[in-house]
């Protein structure tokens, strides 16, 4: 009845995973554990615990991401519902019993939803990574914990394998599950998604997310928000800030060797004008970010540091994605690359 498709790169969170699980595979009828191993260059064998001998076996993934992945996974699994859970995610120990009844569905439901509750730390505000992380338990559609009927999957045409990373691509096909005809629901099953230790430039390295919303705005237009049911982003801003940014700097850089007179009067004007643009956008940004924040040193430094930085790097990132994306033009309905 259900295959439980987990793509993984192998990390230490795997076992936390895999142990939490493996007691309650014998409440689920005719279940089966596809491990998809998604590393690259590497000659260490994945193989599945003892405890899971049984249920689990280890399916090749390209490399390509978690998209790929998930597609080399649900094409290998053998049941009618397949439930994809992300390597860093603990199953509550009624987990098996709960995702019964939330597959007790309707004929016309395709997906369902389970829970994620991600733990915050007690007696501080959280940090940004933190609240980013805690962001996933109001997600819709997410694959930390996602069941989909296997003819649903196939309607849809799999995951786009042209989104490399994991963001937005579990709501695009959402997206063109419910294109299909099929409902998603909510169910009550629970998974923990512990907040995993990142350095502090991690939401430099988030940005490049930017280059599949750039995809996603070729593939849906100007309301792919709207459509794909996404909470809004600051693009607009950053777009802003960055352009002040660089227009206070070019015109500083034309007025220099510039005789005194009316022409390097007017560029010290825009120069001015752009940096003060710059300025004001730059420390609204810093200050949303900090406010909900612990406003520990190390959090000031890493959030006015990276506020400066994160506003051309999402531009960059989203040109870059604009870019590659140029010669997209079948509006999402050809499906998943394969």
């Amino acid at each position: 009845m259900i295959s439980i498709v987990v793509p993984t790169l192998g990390r230490p969170s795997l076992t936390t995973l895999l142990d939490a699980l493996a007691p309650q595979l014998g409440e689920l009828p005719d279940v089966e554990v596809l491990l998809v191993d998604d590393r690259r260059d590497t000659t260490d064998e994945l193989t599945a615990p003892t405890t899971l001998s049984a249920y689990a076996k280890v399916v090749t993934g390209s490399g390509a991401g978690p998209a790929a992945a998930r597609n080399v996974g649900w094409r290998a699994a053998r049941q009618p519902w397949v439930v994809f859970l992300d390597d860093d995610v603990v199953p509550a120990p009624d987990w098996a019993r709960r995702l019964l009844d939330d597959l007790t569905v309707d004929d016309r439901v395709g997906g369902v939803q389970g829970v994620v509750r991600v733990p915050l730390p007690a007696g501080r505000r959280p940090t940004d990574w933190e609240r980013t992380t805690a962001g996933l338990a109001d997600g819709e559609w997410i694959t930390a914990d996602m069941a989909y009927r296997r003819a649903a999957l196939e309607d849809a045409g799999g995951f786009d394998e042209r989104f490399p990373r994991a963001y937005r691509e579990d709501a695009e096909l959402a997206h063109r599950v419910r294109l299909a005809g099929w409902e998603l629901v909510r169910g009550r099953r629970e998974v923990t998604h512990p907040v995993r230790p990142e350095d502090r430039w991690v939401s430099l390295r988030a940005q490049r997310g930017n280059a599949d919303d750039a995809l996603l705005r070729r593939l849906y237009g100007p309301d792919w928000r709207t459509t794909l049911r996404l909470p809004p982003g600051r693009r607009s801003r950053h777009v802003a800030v960055t352009a002040a940014g660089t227009l206070a700097l070019a015109a500083g850089t034309a007025r220099v060797g510039l005789p005194p007179g009316t022409a390097r009067r007017g560029l010290g004007v825009v120069a001015a004008a752009g940096a003060f643009g710059w300025v004001v956008g730059t420390a609204e940004f810093a200050a949303a970010r900090i406010a909900p924040g612990p406003r520990a040193r190390a959090e000031l430094t890493t959030m006015l540091v990276t506020s400066v930085l994160i506003p051309p790097l999402a531009v960059t990132h989203w040109v870059r994605g604009w870019w590659h994306g140029r010669s997209v033009t079948d509006g999402g309905s050809a499906g998943a690359q394969r």
